[in-house]
């Protein structure tokens, strides 16, 4: 078996639910030295270092080492990885150790064919990204400057320009409380119940205005609702949470007064950390990108990432795995995907490096 592939069944093996990380940081931070491979284990990370030559451009492979809970309805042990056909099953494997695994070895990869003639490639590995407590903020402070990032999450290995934001956003609808069957009476009377379902239903249109390109239009969609303190009582509160997926063409400030002006519900602002975001126009790490695997699809992603700590550089997001398997149960991977990914990223890295190089030389001359 494949190098990657073995690493992959060790990181699968080692249990590492967000906030349990340790195990699994220590045996990358192992394994990656045992290759002879500068490396830094931190509270925000397990770093990656192969310097060049001479000084040049930082590209970065970014991914994470924590996993969602295993959850029900697993015929497997989730922790106990399992190869059937060309799948590996297990917690994690997709999202996003497949990524970790070929990330890794693509840097190994890199030493042992010579290494950088100028730039540096670094390996970031954070924790928590599953949860509000990412790392990768601070890791990448703690790692320099970056130039471009690949953020390794399952996209098939087809390559992501763009993802969607998320809002967190709670609705308060305030009524007057009273027996139901005085409902109808006379009299200035409020249903909490009514105020917020009316609400709701404005929700589908309010952002109709602008389409992002890759992304399409923001979306703000009920997920959560609560109202009532007993079945013949009129509620005199009745809350909704929203899950607002958001595109560039939108800030998370102008949302925020989007819904404040159109909707009579209070509007409560839980979290707005996650911003969209998206490659740059014109972006050389996008072209390198194609350049290497001319088959890959050009996509936007609905889901959210570390690509949020890495917005002000040149990101895109490309992984091995399949994103609408991950957090499910019997979660799996496509092994020869783990494969091509391993040799992407290495290839990826030193054509990148390279065109910055060439551009570099342009400049000067």
């Amino acid at each position: 078996m494949p190098g990657e592939l073995e690493l992959l069944e060790r990181l699968v093996s080692t249990p590492s639910v967000s906030g349990n990380e340790a195990a699994v940081a220590a045996l990358a931070e192992e394994t990656a030295r045992s290759w002879g491979v500068e490396t830094v284990r931190d509270d925000t990370s397990v770093r990656l270092e192969v310097r060049g030559r001479d000084p040049g451009a930082t590209v970065a492979l970014v991914s994470h080492l924590d996993v969602v809970p295993p959850g029900a309805g697993w015929t497997r042990d989730p922790f106990a990885p399992v190869v059937d056909g060309t799948r590996l099953y297990g917690r994690g494997s997709g999202d996003a150790k497949a990524s970790v695994a070929a990330m890794m070895y693509a840097a190994r990869d890199v030493v042992d064919t010579g290494g950088l003639d100028a730039g540096r490639l670094l390996v970031i590995l954070g924790y928590g990204e599953e949860t509000k407590h990412s790392t990768m903020d601070r890791a990448v402070e703690a790692a320099g400057g970056i130039d471009a990032a690949v953020v390794g999450e399952p996209t098939n290995l087809d390559v992501a320009t763009a993802q969607r934001g998320l809002m967190m956003v709670d609705l308060v609808a305030e009524g007057d409380q009273r027996h139901a069957g005085y409902a109808s009476a006379d009299g200035e009377f409020r249903n909490a119940a009514l105020l917020l379902a009316r609400d709701l239903l404005e929700l589908d249109h309010l952002f109709d205005g602008r389409s992002h390109p890759v992304l399409g239009k923001t979306t703000a969609t009920p997920t959560m609702l609560e109202a009532g303190v007993g079945r013949n009582v009129t509620p005199p509160v009745a809350r909704a949470v929203l899950d607002v997926r958001s595109t560039p063409d939108w800030t998370h400030e102008e949302i925020a007064q989007v819904l404040q002006h159109s909707l009579a519900s209070s509007v409560v602002i839980t979290s707005r950390r996650l911003v969209p975001c998206e490659t740059p126009a014109g972006s050389r790490l996008l072209k390198a990108a194609l350049r290497v695997r001319p088959e890959a699809r050009v996509f936007g992603s609905p889901t959210c990432s570390d690509w949020v700590s890495l917005r002000q550089a040149d990101t895109i997001k490309c992984g091995p795995g399949t994103s609408r398997r991950s957090h499910t149960p019997d979660e799996y991977v496509d092994l020869p995907e783990v494969s091509a990914a391993r040799r992407f990223y290495a290839d990826l890295v030193r054509a990148y490096l390279a065109s910055a190089v060439i551009l570099s030389e342009a400049k000067g001359a």
